[in-house]
């Protein structure tokens, strides 16, 4: 009998969305119970939430010492959980949080991981993965070995959340959080909201990347103008983070963010391969470059070879003509 958890991340008041596909995907896997794990201070009223969109049963973990994220303390709560609910599988979100909580669990439990997945079945009891190598490159199928729970995280954006049901019945129950001040570890302390709403393309549906192409940060709102018309976020190269042009939270690539939208534009990015390996899996992709030779154009459903300073503005305004129509 499959007995599948879910650790489940929440901001300001809302459960994220990558949380909620993590549950759909489980379903799609035929567990005969799904379980979500709520961790913080006053999240109580979430399980409503989880329940809505699949979660069988909902264990509710609550601690004013928990009130703001700590790896090492939420870690040493949802081992206790899985090892107390006789868990087989335990799945997260391939977010920031979802792979440091899990990575954390997985050393507890001396459990085997796999991380950043795209795809996830069960054969049994076993827990069969499809995850990317090679930056990308390849599609590995895997057994997740181990004689404890088994454990993968998921890619945001890979399997869409469940319509929400709220007539639909699940359980609540209550784990009494035990911590001590050396369970605590690396805390944090405060949390500072950065200016704006800008979307996280970690979990956006569709993003507009800018590129070395840009030549500037003084041309941005060129790239935020079809983000905005799009209803997307904005995403950068490293070559651009690294230029001081936009934040690292908005880099897209092997070492700032993994994205899987259903609409990937890049707008003079040439396609290194350490972008490519955080953007590969997106459902479409649009490339736009001057250099017909450009790698990016490899691995894009539609490419226009084009001075994005041409191109881009045309875009934007034929976007604006058809939504306004």
């Amino acid at each position: 009998m499959s007995s599948i958890f879910v650790y489940v991340e929440h901001r300001d008041g809302a459960v994220k969305r990558a949380s909620l596909e993590a549950i759909a995907a489980v379903r799609a896997m035929g567990a005969d119970t799904v379980h979500g794990i709520l961790v913080g201070s006053g999240v109580k009223d979430l399980a409503a939430t989880l329940g809505a969109h699949g979660a069988d049963r909902v264990t509710v973990a609550e601690s004013e010492s928990l009130a703001l994220f700590s790896g090492t303390g939420t870690a040493k709560v949802v081992a206790e959980i899985l090892v107390g609910g006789g868990a087989t599988v335990f799945i997260a979100a391939a977010t920031a949080q979802g792979k440091d909580v899990a990575a954390r669990v997985a050393a507890k439990l001396d459990a085997g991981l796999a991380s950043d997945c795209i795809g996830l079945e069960l054969e049994g009891e076993e827990l069969i993965v499809r995850r990317p190598i090679m930056a990308g490159k390849v599609i590995a199928t895997a057994k997740v070995a181990g004689d404890s729970v088994r454990m993968a995280t998921l890619r945001p954006n890979i399997v869409p959340a469940l319509e929400s049901d709220p007539g639909r019945g699940y359980e609540v129950a209550e784990h009494a959080v035990e911590l001590g001040d050396g369970d605590l570890g690396a805390c944090t302390t405060e949390v500072k909201r950065s200016a704006g709403k800008s979307l996280d393309v970690a979990e956006a549906d569709i993003i507009v990347t800018g590129g070395r192409g840009i030549k500037g940060p003084e041309n941005w709102p060129v790239i935020e103008g079809l983000a905005e018309v799009l209803g997307a976020a904005v995403g950068a190269s490293r070559a651009v983070v690294d230029a001081g042009w936009a934040a690292h939270e908005k880099q897209v690539g092997q070492t700032g963010k993994v994205v899987s939208p259903s609409l990937y534009v890049a707008c003079g990015v040439s396609g290194a391969i350490q972008h490519l390996a955080g953007m590969r899996s997106s459902k479409c992709i649009v490339a736009i470059n001057k250099d017909p030779e450009a790698p990016i154009f490899k691995v894009a459903d539609y490419g226009i070879v084009a001075d994005l300073f041409d191109a881009v503005p045309a875009l934007t305004e034929e976007i604006k003509s058809l939504t306004s129509g």
